[in-house]
């Protein structure tokens, strides 16, 4: 069996990407007028009362993964939707920062389920994995856009309430969907016949290494841009564009720019070595954040169209070496794995995001950032030099030289 979805459920899984991004940022993007509302003067002294839902997101994965291999992939997304759409109308209905702190975790907790069971789910399969993965990271960053527009137009006629109430009931709607057209697994993943040959262990180890450390700075970029990007206009633009509608326009184009370039890397991915392809994306990023550092206004926007294009660019290719790399029975735990340290890690970005805007900046932030991006680059070194020789099976040695052809189906 090709183990292939139907295309409604494709569609719903790409649905729930945008929502999971879209929902960890709508505080974010709101946390001025939170803010306000709470009685506190700065919307960085609020920031680090988001950061369990970022710690959440990180080291509930691995539960997640686990239970998506063992108990099934199908009824974990359906506890996605649920939870989401649950736990947003409870952030709606704070009064107070503890209170948000803890609404937040617990939606935090529900979208550490969708990376490390939506993706495999949907590439299993998949003809063109590379592409797949680059339209559902296309998905996934067109969320990151509509937290900015739509939280921006909700907070300005409605309030920061509607921001969260509205995400919600399309969860819940998108939920019963999935459940309507997504069909029943028989045979839970872990459980299933082997489709990939096994790697050796001392190469599965190294590639491990490389993709978590890529991983966690990866996420550390995603975190501070997505999280301050907002925050960054605000301060860079005064005196030129002030009104939060427009900037939360202006903002949503910078992540559409970002967006479309997955689908060129995801296209990609199908064709071109990973290991060079992936640095070369990374290698501009240390140029851009310097630059960034320094400029004001539009010379500023400019900039950030190019740094989100190669942050987001640089996104598929964690989950391209796990599709490529480990077979489907333990592509969930494998996922949670690598996302509990990642993403658990970068919630450090969230925690540190006001603070440290606070004390140095937003200079120095991004001066940081370039130096997170050149970590990215030295790992991506030691990464070996791979050629895959069929979509289903992968044999190499640890220098890199092909060691066997095709196996049989």
């Amino acid at each position: 069996m090709s183990g292939r979805i139907s295309r409604a459920s494709v569609l719903l899984l790409n649905v729930a990407h945008a929502l999971d991004h879209m929902f960890l940022l709508v505080f974010a993007t709101a946390v001025g007028a939170i803010a306000a509302d709470f009685g506190i003067a700065r919307w960085e002294d609020l920031m680090p009362y988001g950061v369990g839902a970022f710690f959440l997101f990180g080291f509930g994965s691995l539960l997640a993964g686990r239970l998506g291999d063992h108990w099934g992939r199908r009824p974990m997304m359906l506890v996605f939707f649920f939870g989401m759409g649950a736990s947003m109308l409870l952030v709606s209905a704070t009064q107070g920062p503890w209170q948000l702190a803890a609404a937040l975790t617990v939606m935090g907790a529900f979208s550490s389920i969708y990376h490390p069971v939506g993706i495999p789910m949907l590439v299993r399969g998949a003809s063109r994995p590379g592409l797949t993965i680059g339209i559902n990271g296309l998905s996934g960053n067109l969320g990151v856009a509509l937290a900015a527009v739509t939280t921006g137009f909700l907070v300005k006629y409605a309030g920061w309430r509607a921001a969260f109430i509205v995400p919600a009931f399309i969860a819940i709607a998108c939920g019963i969907l999935f459940a309507r057209v997504a069909a029943v697994e028989e045979v839970a993943p872990a459980k299933r016949s082997a489709t990939q040959a096994e790697l050796p262990a001392p190469l599965l180890a190294r590639i491990f290494t490389v993709l978590t450390i890529a991983s966690v700075t990866a996420s550390l970029l995603f975190n501070f841009t997505t999280n301050g990007n907002g925050q960054l206009l605000r301060e860079r633009f005064v005196g030129i564009v002030t009104d939060p509608a427009m900037l939360g326009i202006l903002l949503a184009l910078v992540y559409v720019a970002g967006s479309l370039a997955q689908i060129v890397v995801g296209s990609l991915i199908d064709r071109v070595p990973l290991k060079y392809l992936y640095f070369g994306i990374v290698m501009f990023q240390v140029p851009l954040f310097a630059l960034a550092a320094y400029a004001q206004g539009w010379a500023l926007y400019a900039l950030m169209v190019l740094f989100m294009i190669v942050v987001f660019g640089a996104i598929p290719f964690t989950d391209a070496m796990i599709v490529r790399y480990v077979d489907d029975r333990m592509r969930s735990r494998v996922s949670g794995m690598r996302l509990t340290v990642a993403f658990g890690v970068s919630s450090l970005a969230v925690w540190l995001l006001g603070p440290v805007v606070k004390a140095a900046g937003f200079s120095s932030l991004l001066l940081a950032m370039a130096g997170i991006a050149a970590v990215t680059l030295l790992a991506l070194t030691l990464l070996p030099n791979m050629r895959q020789h069929s979509p289903r099976v992968v044999d190499v040695t640890m220098e890199g030289r092909p060691r066997s052809t095709r196996a049989a189906d």
